[in-house]
């Protein structure tokens, strides 16, 4: 079994380290929130102190991080992974984050004489806790079929993409699709309500029809409908609507770089933002409702 350093123990990574310690690995986990150090703790991955004491030793070093700038200071601060990592140790960050950040802890590993890859994941907090995630996993062949052998019990998919930064791209463009389809949810579902439609009967049709969409069969926005909806949790968050609006804010970025034009993209994004705007921004992105239903008006709001 290997030795895995792990940075990040967050809502994602909390339960992707914690299946790799079930997978029989040593897994050493290090959060700057110590609440989420003894969360992970509880599910078997030994808590560090420091991104050296995490590192050290490892085979490979996983990275799970909300930001490109938290995924810079992790790997290329002077108290860092590349600083405290031997060469030998394979680096899997599987943050989201653009593209240029990306490229830039690339070309830092490389420089420095370590592999590297980018292998953002898909399936949510569900998907990290059952260990069913998709992985996305871009950069130089011999170093991504290597990361493949330690990904396995967090995922039911691995799937190379190409190059360098070809994971992120591919995470991106994915949740654009995903938050798109999850504003049309919340349109037909309040629609739906208008007219008459009973919930469930509505769910039922839309869920074997053509309306059909992961985020209408995992993050139903309405109560009482989806087991594993944050509606049903007064919109506790699984992924919370500030994450939300960065990625597909990633996605406007990358848009304007490559001369795309995003129009129902930029659309979706508004709505993300004016759920910010009234102060809800550590409630689940599925409160996108709130705002396609008239009952959030910032407006209102201090």
């Amino acid at each position: 079994m290997a030795v895995v350093g792990w940075i990040g123990l967050g809502n994602m990574g909390g339960f992707m380290s914690a299946n790799l310690a079930k997978a029989g690995h040593d897994v050493r986990g290090f959060d700057l929130n110590e609440g989420a150090v003894a969360a992970a703790e509880a599910k078997g991955v030994k808590p560090a102190k420091s991104i050296e004491e995490a590192v050290q030793g490892a085979d490979v070093v996983f990275t799970m991080l909300p930001k490109g700038e938290h995924a810079k200071a992790v790997y290329l601060g002077e108290d860092g992974v590349l600083a405290h990592a031997g060469t030998s140790t394979l680096l899997v960050d599987s943050s989201t984050i653009d593209i240029a950040s990306a490229q830039e802890l690339h070309d830092a590993a490389a420089a420095a004489g370590f592999r590297f890859v980018d292998a953002p994941v898909s399936g949510g907090v569900s998907g990290a806790e059952a260990g069913t995630l998709t992985f996305m996993v871009g950069g130089e062949d011999s170093a991504v079929r290597d990361a493949t052998t330690y990904i396995g019990p967090m995922s039911a998919n691995i799937i190379p993409t190409g190059g360098a930064t070809t994971g992120q791209a591919a995470k991106i463009c994915n949740n654009l699709m995903l938050f798109i389809n999850l504003a049309s949810t919340a349109e037909g579902a309040v629609l739906a309500d208008r007219l008459g439609l009973d919930k469930q009967v509505f769910w039922d049709i839309a869920s074997v029809s053509s309306g059909d969409s992961w985020a209408l069969r995992t993050w139903y926005p309405v109560p009482g409908v989806v087991p594993t909806a944050a509606s049903n949790n007064g919109f506790a968050p699984t992924f919370t609507a500030e994450l939300a609006n960065k990625d597909i804010g990633l996605a406007i970025s990358a848009a304007e770089d490559t001369g795309t034009p995003l129009e129902i993209g930029r659309h979706v994004q508004q709505l993300f933002q004016k759920l910010i705007d009234a102060g809800e921004s550590g409630k689940d992105c599925s409160m996108i409702i709130k705002v396609v239903d008239g009952s959030l008006d910032p407006s209102t709001r201090d």
